[in-house]
């Protein structure tokens, strides 16, 4: 039972006769922060009251009277201005620890009304390696599918590859031009990567030229304006805004100490090829490569044999270069089409948009325009071409019509805001207000210099790479840590490498889940793996050391389960935890609520503290007596259930001797 829900729910229907929104009031019980005013807290009568004109006291005594909760309460207490304080009845907490310790589910009920999601995330392009920057659309999008099954909803995670785009005509045009037919028989999918680098730094410098010198004018007129400027808005404060406005694009431009501006990043963009003789060759020899590519594209999507010949021989080896990635973060997906599945439908939903009225032609392209926004939503270019804008559109269309969903979620980094803010709302526009679209957004990996974490060498750090020094860390961690105990090491080799690759691909995950989505994130070697605080590699111990007791008593956890031993929760340590532990059905339902999983991260991170704390005053193997035994080794066991459990559905693994 999800008892925060529940207790809400009685709490509406005493708040009925006062208020019009009873539901809106009822969400202020919350969890008692101070275990001194019970299990839990509603201070809804203090702003009602205020809203209809009376005493909040007064208000919170009527609602204690109407309020039809002491078959799990006991009788509520109005303090201070109106606060109205519950603590759960003993013997009906101890029932419902004991029923959830029976329960294969935990206490996790299925919806009453399950409903179909389709969860879009990772979506990588295929033709270039993974890279730190698809980690949080992976492990995000993953344990929202783990924990919406969890609750009972049917879910569908579909990995929208990009397997169609301009991409493959760098790939194509450096096959045909640049190939290193060794490298490519020994290593395909590297020396696609390589070919894909080549030919796209090649694509920028013309536009990289031709915009410096623009930009840098545009500076030098900035930094001419802005005295002017300052001296005007002294007069005139309305003009601080234009003042404003010159120094943020001159940071834009010229960059700030903790990121570069644009011009550093077009000359980036020129020295790539100007200090590189290979590249300054090919330029040479190509000076048109960017038309090139594009023409390459066309005829790839046109239907042009040879090119499709190429993009069948090189698609199923990228694709399976990105498996070994997902195979190692444990991920799997029901569904991966890529863009190209969609192309055929491309067409028919231009038509259908301007058959509605909803698309139309602006300077030669089809456009939705939404009213509140000045830049229209182009859905195919002036020159036929087909858009991003084009495809989505048509996967939301195929989603709804032929897998039924009633929710899709978009696992997309908060850059795709704007995007994904005309995408929903053309997709209304053209008939699907009543399915849920969600931009689940989440910021920026950074390294400790607070900028978005590179290599040394200011590369992109790759997925792959990332997790193998992951691995190479915990692993450090690890044989020290089992040098340590007190009575000599317990993992032989083999033991220590599996559980380091548990330990680091889990740290990885849960360093990134912990966070509020919507902030950027430092990525830290040492916070990501300490042994103390709120990481996996804490949660992963605090299991193995329940996994060690039972072990330690020569318990048989199966054994354990059947007897019908009964938990007792005579000590307050004992009914923190208990009480922790009937509040696993709220954390999943939390996550669901607004689609953010460190609600269930912090929930673990609390339940692995009172367990702490419980195994500083309770005594579990040299329990006073054997009744007393028993119970404490079920409540540790259900914890250690739990919190295996609720690591799981974040996609992390556990391991029952660390």
């Amino acid at each position: 039972m999800n008892i925060l829900a529940e207790l809400r729910r009685r709490f509406s229907a005493a708040l009925a006769e006062s208020t019009d929104d009873p539901e809106q009031f009822a969400q202020m019980v919350r969890p008692a922060q101070d275990p001194r005013f019970g299990d839990f807290q509603a201070n809804c009568a203090m702003p009602l009251a205020k809203l209809i004109g009376t005493n909040p006291r007064d208000l919170a005594q009527q609602i204690v009277d109407k309020l039809d909760v002491l078959d799990l309460c006991d009788p509520p207490e109005v303090a201070g201005p109106g606060f109205i304080n519950l603590r759960l009845r003993d013997d009906w907490l101890e029932a419902e620890v004991n029923a959830i310790a029976f329960d294969s589910g935990l206490g996790v009920q299925p919806v009453e009304t399950p409903r179909k999601y389709v969860v879009d995330f990772s979506s990588p392009n295929v033709a270039k390696p993974m890279h730190v920057g698809h980690l949080r659309s992976t492990v995000i999008g993953d344990a929202l599918c783990r924990i919406l099954r969890a609750l009972g909803h049917d879910v569908t995670s579909d990995n929208h590859i990009g397997d169609w785009g301009t991409q493959f005509g760098m790939i194509i045009y450096g096959y045909k031009h640049f190939l290193d037919r060794s490298s490519y028989e020994t290593d395909p999918v590297g020396e696609l990567a390589r070919l894909y680098r080549f030919v796209n730094t090649l694509c920028d410098y013309p536009a990289a030229k031709e915009k410096l010198p623009q930009l840098e004018q545009r500076l030098a007129e900035l930094k001419q304006q802005l005295p002017q400027a300052r001296e005007q808005a002294k007069s005139d404060k309305k003009l601080k805004k234009n003042v404003k406005r010159i120094e943020s694009e001159i940071r834009d431009l010229a960059g700030t100490d903790d990121r570069a501006g644009e011009i550093a990043e077009t000359q980036k963009k020129i020295a790539a090829v100007e200090s590189d003789l290979a590249l300054r060759q090919a330029m040479q020899e190509h000076p048109g490569i960017a038309r090139s590519v594009r023409d390459e594209t066309a005829r790839l999507h046109a239907g042009d044999d040879d090119n499709t010949r190429l993009w069948e021989e090189f698609l199923p080896q990228c694709i399976s270069a990105l498996q070994q990635v997902y195979q190692r973060l444990g991920i799997t997906f029901d569904m991966t089409l890529g863009e190209s599945h969609y192309q055929a439908q491309l067409g028919p939903a231009v038509d259908d948009l301007a058959a509605q009225g909803l698309a139309v032609e602006s300077d030669g392209a089809m456009c939705v325009f939404i009213e509140g926004n000045d830049a229209p939503f182009i859905v195919r270019k002036s020159d036929g071409a087909f858009t991003y804008a084009t495809t989505d559109l048509a996967t939301i269309h195929y989603r709804v019509r032929e897998l039924g969903a009633q929710a899709i979620l978009y696992v997309v980094d908060a850059r795709q805001s704007e995007h994904f803010d005309l995408l929903f709302a053309a997709a209304r526009k053209w008939g699907y207000a009543e399915t849920e679209l969600k931009h689940v957004s989440f910021g920026t990996v950074m390294g400790e210099d607070g900028r978005p974490f590179k290599t040394r060498a200011g590369d992109v750090v790759g997925l792959e790479s990332l997790l193998d020094e992951a691995v190479v860390e915990a692993r450090k961690i690890v044989d020290a840590n089992d040098d340590a105990k007190p009575d000599g090491p317990e993992l032989d080799d083999e033991t220590r490498s599996k559980v380091a690759e548990v330990v680091g691909i889990g740290g990885i995950k849960y360093a990134d889940l912990h966070h509020n989505r919507d902030s950027d994130y430092i990525f830290s070697w040492e916070k990501m793996l300490a042994t103390r605080g709120d990481t996996a590699t804490y949660m992963q111990y605090a299991y193995a050391r329940v996994c060690g007791i039972l072990r330690r008593g020569g318990i048989d956890p199966t054994e354990l389960r059947a007897s019908g031993e009964r938990i007792r929760l005579d000590e307050p340590a004992e009914r923190s935890l208990g009480l922790q532990l009937c509040r696993f059905a709220e954390a999943l339902d939390a996550v669901a609520t607004e689609y953010r999983p460190n609600q269930l991260t912090q929930y673990l991170f609390e339940t692995a503290n009172l367990l702490s704390t419980f195994y500083e005053q309770c005594p579990v193997l040299k329990a006073d007596d054997e009744a007393t035994r028993n119970s404490r080794l079920r409540l540790v066991d259900l914890t250690g259930r739990i919190i295996q459990h609720g690591l799981s559905l974040l996609g992390i693994d556990t391991c029952e001797q660390m």
